[in-house]
């Protein structure tokens, strides 16, 4: 299964009226279950993985007004591009449009998420090492 497929399969289950779907054959087996939260767990052979779903944020007290960067799949967010690195983003900095904000990692794949537009950063939504959902808002940019 190529990771555009996972992608869509993960994204489908998140919107789709199920709790769990799992499929297996003799390459590999995914699972996939939504919780009460409805955080997407996931688990692949040989090294199956479950994942926590994200806790409760109190960030949706205030609304900051803007452009909001949304996760592209589920999965975790990292805000650098290694552990003791400088983040890609941080609160005042200037952002074009296609430039890499953060990376959403799922099933040990890391995939970028890019600024879908030019601005300043107002706020980073998400902690560090956090774990998002699909569609769920990372930065918003003005």
């Amino acid at each position: 299964m190529k990771i555009e497929e996972m992608k869509e399969l993960i994204q489908a289950v998140s919107e789709a009226n199920v709790d769990e779907f799992e499929y297996e054959n003799d390459d590999f087996s995914i699972r996939i279950a939504k919780n009460e939260a409805k955080a997407v767990t996931a688990e692949a052979i040989p090294a199956p993985a479950a994942v926590p779903a994200a806790p409760e944020s109190d960030q949706n007290d205030t609304k900051i007004e803007g452009n909001e960067v949304k996760a592209p799949l589920v999965g975790t967010f990292y805000a650098a591009p290694s552990e003791g690195a400088e983040p890609f983003v941080s609160v005042g900095d200037t952002v074009k449009k296609g430039q890499v904000i953060g990376i959403v990692e799922a099933m040990k794949l890391m995939n970028e998420v890019e600024s879908e537009f030019d601005g300043t950063v107002a706020a980073i939504l998400v902690e560090n090492g956090e774990m998002v959902e699909y569609g769920q808002p990372l930065v918003v940019i003005q």
